[in-house]
């Protein structure tokens, strides 16, 4: 159901053609926000748009490869249809130039950007080890040149130019207001088994959190959110069964839950919560 009280921000979300981001736009225009859903479907095995603790999949009818490969402007449709206001975007985070051609995008066809939801990736599951497959049985890459440029560039520079044209447009139209939430995943010891994808979102977790504290003067929030394992279409009976044995991860998420702590960040009532990672268990 459509939330009465419209307001007039606009929010910018990468990977929004599934999983969480897609939660994410869905909830945010539930709330009356204008949404930007920007995606990009795979090309092939290892290359992804999804968020955190997902599988590679090489087989077209697999649940979670299926996920990915949806047109963003099916969401935006379905936004529209409840009443809402969205455009749909295919493009690769990779590119620098896309950063500046999104925000020019939804200036055109929605209103200036205020809310920032940096939820795309570029997941590649590559690692140190010799080993061909994970505990899950999703195979394993070595580290290279190129899986660490793909994820670096989709989970930590995006991000950090997406976060800088937020601010560079903020400070010129004298804006006072601004949401910025970024995705996280791994821990204190790393991401054994997915080396590059948790370095480059320690990455984006850095970058978000000086954008906390240098951006506060002009309103704006910068919160990161770690979700706990979500089903995005990759969860077996297997994880299932690791999650009730873990004393770490306590559940299974809808991504529609992880989304309403995103919304909440997004909203008036976080205005005293920024600078911190928030993890959901």
């Amino acid at each position: 159901m459509r939330d009465t009280s419209s307001t007039s921000h606009v929010a910018l979300v990468t990977g929004a053609n599934q999983g969480i981001g897609a939660a994410t736009a869905r909830a945010l225009a539930a709330r009356g926000v204008a949404v930007l859903c920007a995606y990009l479907r795979p090309s092939g095995p290892g290359e992804g748009s999804g968020e955190g603790d997902v599988p590679d999949s090489s087989h077209a009818a697999d649940p979670y490869h299926a996920a990915r490969s949806v047109d963003g402007e099916e969401v935006a449709a379905e936004i529209r249809r409840a009443g809402g206001r969205a455009e749909a975007c295919e493009a690769d985070l990779a590119d620098p130039a896309v950063p500046g051609r999104l925000f020019d995008l939804a200036e055109d066809r929605l209103g200036p950007v205020d809310i920032l939801v940096n939820n795309a990736s570029g997941w590649i599951q590559d690692t140190f080890t010799p080993d061909p497959a994970d505990r899950f049985d999703r195979p394993l890459r070595p580290v290279t040149a190129e899986t660490w440029s793909r994820q670096f560039s989709v989970d930590a520079m995006a991000p950090a130019l997406l976060i800088g044209e937020l601010a560079r447009r903020h400070r010129a139209r004298g804006a006072d207001w601004g949401r910025i939430v970024g995705l996280t995943s791994g821990g204190e010891l790393g991401f054994p088994s997915e080396v590059s994808y948790g370095a480059a979102k320690a990455a984006q977790t850095d970058y978000t959190l000086s954008a906390a504290a240098e951006l506060a003067g002009l309103g704006i929030t910068a919160n990161v959110v770690r979700p706990p394992v979500t089903d995005t279409g990759w969860v077996t009976d297997e994880v299932r069964r690791f999650v009730a044995s873990s004393p770490t991860h306590f559940h299974v998420a809808d991504p529609a839950e992880v989304a309403k702590t995103i919304v909440f960040l997004a909203s008036d009532e976080a205005a005293l919560i920024t600078g911190n990672v928030i993890t959901l268990r």
